[in-house]
């Protein structure tokens, strides 16, 4: 995991608002799903929906971890639209670090899932959202491939 501990520097909080040490070992070997989205776009709350489902039923099976990396404009708008959602997320006030992230996975537009190799920090897939969306939204080929 410690490649991706490595990209947050321990900005990462639970539902409870704790921070988490992405180095611990029950986050070894997962896929990281990076999941860059915001309240006031209308395609991720159409999309938002559709993840927490996929999550809710596999993330066990499918040994992966989701986190949310906000683009929105206010702290009271991302925990209105945070308190739905049941995995980690990149603490709010880190702008900094959630613009790094951006660019360094080159999000053009939101909503954007990647899937990371926990491990590594390698790119798994880097189209993700489509791969669910319309591909395989049963997660049959999950981790999906990018092609």
């Amino acid at each position: 995991m410690a490649g991706v501990a490595k990209l947050f520097d321990g900005h990462i909080l639970n539902k409870s608002n704790e921070s988490i040490d992405l180095t611990d070992q029950k986050y070894k070997g997962k896929v990281i799903g990076l999941y860059f989205s915001a309240h006031w776009c209308p395609p991720c709350r159409g999309f938002t929906p559709v993840l927490i489902n996929f999550y809710k039923s596999h993330a066990e099976d499918k040994n992966f971890e989701i986190i949310f990396i906000s683009s929105d404009r206010d702290e009271a708008s991302f925990n209105e639209y945070y308190k739905d959602m049941p995995w980690l997320t990149l603490d709010f006030k880190e702008r900094k670090k959630n613009e790094e992230l951006g660019k360094l996975f080159k999000v053009a537009g939101i909503p954007t899932f990647i899937l990371l190799d926990g491990n590594s920090g390698d790119i798994i897939c880097a189209d993700a959202r489509n791969q669910l969306q319309s591909q395989d939204n049963e997660g049959e080929n999950f981790p999906w491939k990018s092609t």
